[in-house]
């Protein structure tokens, strides 16, 4: 099983991921993340930060040319452990 990570979300809830991926690209790192308790769980693709004290913080991808670059390389990486 992957790593379970708890989130909050827009209004403050928390909400269990489960860490499916972790990959880099142009020298940013990125994790792929999925609800635990959705019946019909989307990918959540977030970029990799750490804050001042070195934690790690998942930043939502604004810049839209950068998540298309980022979707791109998630689907490559699926396309390959499927084969």
């Amino acid at each position: 099983m992957n790593e379970i990570i708890t989130l909050l979300d827009e209004l403050g809830n928390k909400v269990e991921f489960e860490l499916i991926a972790t990959f880099g690209l142009d020298e940013m790192e990125y994790a792929a993340l999925i609800p635990v308790n959705d019946n019909n769980p989307m990918t959540y693709l977030l970029r990799i930060e750490y804050d001042e004290n070195g934690e790690l913080v998942l930043v939502t991808i604004d810049d839209q040319e950068e998540f298309r670059d980022v979707v791109e390389t998630y689907e490559e990486i699926r396309k390959e452990k499927l084969q």
